[in-house]
């Protein structure tokens, strides 16, 4: 009797884990074809974006629109991105992979505007670079990129470039030399146009102030939020 209660009792406890084993398997496949799609979708836009880029880069002055320019298809791909991390983790490979393309289209939309500024004066972008570090040494970074991501959303015409700090990528080190962003100072970092960095977690009423040129800038409609 006790044989047949312990075998009773494998079958059960076997059947259990089995269970969860299946499922846990089918959720991590399920979690690795999304961000394949996000990823094959996201260099399906990168492809698209550079045209755009290369279309913009030779544009006239007269011809060039108030509105911002691919502002709404970097949102997008940033959203993808977060979505990536969520579910995989900010230190998977595919969500690095993703993160380096996604700051490899931010430094050239920067680098875009900053042509389009110096060709035509009547066009003044407002920007900000914003350097944070998920690592866990910056509890304060989301509380910023809130913010930021606020101010980005009441003023349409904000450019909000987001950029890891960590992240092992050439071109990225190339902006924090230039800018000369040191994360000894304390990170989060923002620097608004060409200013120099400002350090540490700011509220909203403090950031406000430190973008004056945001009153240059038209808020969001009711509609559009």
């Amino acid at each position: 009797m006790n044989y047949q209660k312990y075998a009773l009792a494998f079958v059960i406890t076997a059947a259990i884990f089995g269970t969860a084993f299946y499922i846990a398997n089918r959720l991590d496949a399920r979690r690795i074809s999304d961000i394949r799609t996000t990823q094959e979708a996201v260099a399906t836009d990168i492809l698209s974006l550079e045209t755009q880029f290369d279309l913009l880069g030779s544009i006239d002055c007269a011809t060039l629109p108030d509105t911002p320019i691919l502002s709404e298809e970097l949102a997008s791909l940033a959203s993808r991105l977060s979505v990536a991390e969520q579910n995989l983790g900010s230190n998977n490979v595919e969500v690095l992979a993703l993160k380096k393309q996604y700051t490899l289209l931010e430094l050239k939309d920067y680098v875009l505007m900053r042509q389009i500024t110096q060709k035509c004066p009547k066009f003044k972008p407002v920007y900000v670079l914003y350097f944070y570090s998920n690592q866990g040494d910056c509890p304060q970074c989301t509380a910023m990129g809130d913010v930021l991501t606020y101010l980005r959303q009441e003023y349409p015409a904000l450019r909000v470039y987001s950029f890891d700090y960590h992240l092992d990528l050439s071109a990225l080190r190339t902006l924090l030399t230039l800018r000369k962003i040191d994360a000894e100072k304390g990170l989060p970092a923002f620097a608004v146009n060409n200013r120099a960095a400002v350090y540490g977690v700011k509220d909203l009423e403090e950031t406000t102030k430190l973008i004056p040129e945001l009153k240059t800038l038209a808020t969001s409609t009711p509609s559009s939020q």
